[in-house]
């Protein structure tokens, strides 16, 4: 099994209800480690940034709107097969199709508004994570 980093966001609706603690606590419980965390407020120009990627697509106004409405706290996650275990354990984007138990199916209220982001990808985390962190902030 390979160590991997992945990066995750508690996004701005899970921030407003309260639920980092219980979201930390749960990734720490299924084995990840943080190795890096802070709690920020994007800009709607950093969250364009951040989600460059989707630039064009129908979703990326609101989405962008939404990432820059409040705090969100960033996080980098090492652990075996880091990206695909804290996929499993966010679930499904969409929390009506979430597996229960999940941290989607518990506390996201729609597609938009999902509590929480993960990298999908070895190359995507790399970037994802250089977007927030520096080498001197990986411990």
């Amino acid at each position: 099994m390979a160590i991997e980093r992945t990066l995750s966001i508690v996004k701005p609706d899970a921030t407003r209800k309260n639920l980092v603690g219980k979201i930390v606590a749960r990734f720490e419980e299924e084995g990840l480690r943080i190795c890096a965390m802070r709690k920020i407020h994007m800009s709607l120009r950093e969250a364009e940034g951040f989600y460059a990627v989707h630039k064009g697509r129908p979703f990326f106004g609101e989405l962008t709107a939404f990432m820059s409405s409040g705090p969100c706290v960033v996080m980098v996650l090492e652990g075996e097969n880091a990206i695909l275990r804290n996929r499993e354990i966010m679930g499904a984007t969409n929390p009506a199709q979430a597996a229960e138990g999940t941290l989607r199916k518990l506390y996201a209220a729609s597609i938009g508004e999902n509590a929480v982001h993960g990298s999908d990808a070895p190359e995507t985390a790399a970037t994802e994570i250089a977007y927030f962190f520096s080498a001197l902030d990986l411990h």
